[in-house]
């Protein structure tokens, strides 16, 4: 397997990129061959690249930082790999930011179109009951206008 063995002191990382058998640990300087150095603070790769390459043909499996440093560097060509464990995927924070605009963007408009339809169904229900008490009104006034033209009427007959 191609990895990284730290070398660095403390609070100081580096890398040496090796070549060991999977099963022995990276501290155990029981590695096959060294292919390189790596420098994640000033950000400097130091690769033996024919050699890396060689390697690669014979089957070796890079580690997935390893990896993303190859493709870096144009040693094998392919997508970048993300290297955290599948619990915790990298956040773009920026995405997210604009995913709870939009949602809350999205929730504002959906509360704004309830209101209105609340607003819209008050006012038809309004209207009905105006109309309803309107046509009650209007009911009444008519049955009390009815006794007094009727009055009125018999008033006439017996003039006549």
């Amino acid at each position: 397997m191609m990895r990284l063995q730290r070398v660095g002191r403390k609070n100081d990382p580096s890398y040496r990129i090796v070549v060991t058998d999977k099963r022995t640990g990276p501290k155990s300087n029981k590695h096959v061959a060294i292919l390189g150095s790596y420098n994640p603070k000033m950000d400097h790769i130091q690769l033996d690249v024919d050699a890396a390459k060689d390697w690669l043909s014979k089957g070796v499996q890079p580690s997935d930082t390893v990896h993303n440093i190859l493709v870096g560097q144009k040693v094998i060509d392919a997508k970048k790999v993300n290297p955290l464990p599948k619990k915790s995927p990298i956040v773009d924070e920026e995405a997210l930011a604009r995913e709870a605009e939009e949602k809350a963007a999205a929730e504002e408009a959906a509360k704004a179109e309830a209101e209105a339809a609340e607003a819209t169904e008050a006012e038809s229900t309004e209207e009905t009951t105006e109309e309803a008490s309107s046509e009650e009104e209007k009911a009444e006034e008519a049955a009390e206008e009815t006794p007094a033209d009727e009055a009125e009427t018999e008033e006439k007959k017996d003039e006549a």
